[in-house]
């Protein structure tokens, strides 16, 4: 029996839905903005964990040009059912104002790791839709319902639908089997049938500090449901010390050898010092991540083992460890003709922006629109997973304008980034500079001081070193003599808990970006890309 250490899935993965198919385990998670859309993670024990699939990867599946910072794929819902799997995801179009644009779809594949169907379209009611698959063969739709009208609570209820697998359909009536409790909020509706009873279970408080889950149950799918006599389920705001906060939107897996357990969002906040005023919970900037705890049945109700909060380390369930190898190189040479599955692109494919193959051995990017861009950005990133890393790039660029940069980039969202980049000044030629972006009020710090690229330079080398609560840039032009460049950055402000206007649901990036706002589209050669913890 393997202890458990948490999160078992660190830096940005959250709204965590759990199957078992067979003696298999897998864990779909949200994505928002980031293309290709949903990461499905794959275990043998719970414990180790490695990602497989990225099912959404063609347009024909998930278009989000021009989407909102935060919008997107919310809260996929993974299931196996009749030989095959199902996910059902949001692609939300609006965030702001009154209104959440919706669409809810539909996607299957035979194995996890391989070519999902076209989506069936379900409907725009509401987010977070999840399929139940009942014991008589029939199936059923739910999701949080949105209430638009000026004076409502905008969560109306959990909403309930047949599907008609044959139809490719919603069919019959619908039904608000759920309104919530006093926390409101209520949302991310899975269903579970067990010794009888139909469980629901949601999240509520919304998905920071307050966040919690909350079940209930009921003899009749359609209801009414009943709260748990203790609940939460599981939840941190009575909890402030807990290094798992934010805990809850969760699903329930029961093992092969007859053991439940429960995965749930959580947020591991950097120490406190200096920013206490500021948030006195913390910052997240690894963003919402998945954690794993036991559950155990009294009287017909499940408990989190160890009481309603998380435990960092739990006992795993009575089967061998499985360890898999490494699913991310250390060092990435972009030998391959396929991007790693830990690199993604913002909103869409780049398509022929990006090459693996024009310049053999590199990740050639052709530059396209700005950081600030909610359209086509040629950029390249993977998520911060650890609190203390090196991320390095080498990057051969021959700009022309001062329109035209590329280089290493530190990623929230269009309105908070920072970048050290090549691109052209008039009087100076290639230079080296730094460009920040915070809360959409931009700085260049070295203006003035510009780092000169020499002329028989023709790879740059660019790394990061982030050590918990700052990170700072260094540069080399060959590869052995490192500078750093003396300014610090804060990595709380690459967090949820740190964005203006709040509704903002991601985590910290690194990565490549190309920019060519002249429209020449002037391409960068990455030879390399290091992430190091």
């Amino acid at each position: 029996m393997p202890k458990i250490k948490n999160p078992i899935l660190t830096g940005f993965n959250p709204d965590p839905s759990i199957c078992r198919a067979g003696e298999d385990y897998y864990i779909a998670v949200s994505t928002f903005e980031w293309f290709p859309g949903v990461g499905i993670y794959h275990s043998k024990d719970l414990k180790n964990w490695r990602l497989v699939s990225r099912p959404l990867n063609r347009l024909n599946q998930l278009n989000m040009i021009g989407n909102p910072d935060s919008g997107g794929i919310w809260a996929p819902a993974l299931s196996y059912a009749d030989g095959k799997f199902w996910l059902i995801y949001t692609d939300v179009k609006v965030t702001e104002g009154q209104w959440k644009d919706c669409y809810n779809y539909l996607v299957t594949c035979d194995t996890i790791d391989g070519e999902w169907s076209n989506p069936i379209y379900l409907n725009s009611s509401g987010f977070d839709p999840s399929l139940f698959h009942d014991e008589d063969g029939k199936k059923y739709l739910v999701n949080m319902y949105w209430d638009h009208r000026v004076g409502h609570h905008n969560f109306y209820g959990i909403v309930l639908q047949e599907y008609n697998v044959q139809e490719k359909r919603l069919v019959g009536p619908q039904k608000i089997i759920f309104k919530g409790t006093d926390i409101k909020l209520t949302e991310a509706p899975h269903i579970y049938k067990i010794n009888g009873y139909y469980y629901l279970l949601t999240a509520e408080g919304g998905t920071k500090y307050e966040h919690q889950s909350t079940i209930a149950r009921s003899k009749d799918l359609w209801g009414p449901y009943e709260v748990h006599p203790e609940n939460p389920l599981i939840s941190t705001f009575a909890y402030p010390r807990n290094p798992l906060q934010k805990a809850g939107h969760s699903s329930i897996v029961h093992t092969h050898t007859d053991e439940w357990f429960l995965v749930h969002l959580t947020g591991r906040p950097l120490p406190r010092e200096g920013h206490a005023l500021l948030d006195p919970r913390g910052f997240c900037p690894l963003g919402r991540e998945t954690a794993i705890q036991r559950l155990e049945w009294k009287n017909d109700w499940p408990y989190v083992v160890g009481g309603n909060q998380p435990s960092i380390e739990i006992d795993g369930p009575n089967v061998e460890e499985v360890v898999w190898g490494p699913d991310y190189p250390e060092k990435d040479d972009f030998d391959s003709e396929e991007l790693n599955l830990h690199f993604q692109t913002l909103r869409i494919p780049l398509g022929s922006d990006m090459s693996l193959t024009d310049n053999p051995g590199h990740l050639r990017l052709y530059g396209r629109e700005s950081l600030t861009s909610k359209f086509t950005q040629a950029f390249v990133a993977r998520r911060w997973q650890h609190f203390n890393f090196i991320a390095e790039t080498k990057v051969a660029f021959q700009p022309e304008t001062f329109q035209q940069a590329a280089g290493l980039v530190n990623y929230y969202n269009t309105q908070n980034w920072t970048t050290l980049q090549i691109t052209w000044d008039e009087e100076k030629g290639r230079i080296l500079e730094i460009m920040t972006c915070d809360n959409f009020s931009f700085d260049q710090p070295l203006k003035g001081k510009e780092i000169v690229v020499p002329e028989d330079v023709e790879y740059v080398y660019m790394r990061v070193n982030v050590q918990t609560n700052t990170y700072t840039y260094a540069y080399s032009f060959d590869g052995d003599n490192w500078v750093e460049i003396p300014l610090t950055f804060e990595s709380y402000k690459l967090s949820d808990d740190y964005i203006q206007g709040g509704g903002f649901f991601t985590g910290a990036f690194v990565g490549m970006h190309c920019q060519d706002i002249s429209g020449q589209r002037k391409a960068a050669d990455f030879d390399y890309f290091i992430y190091k913890a």
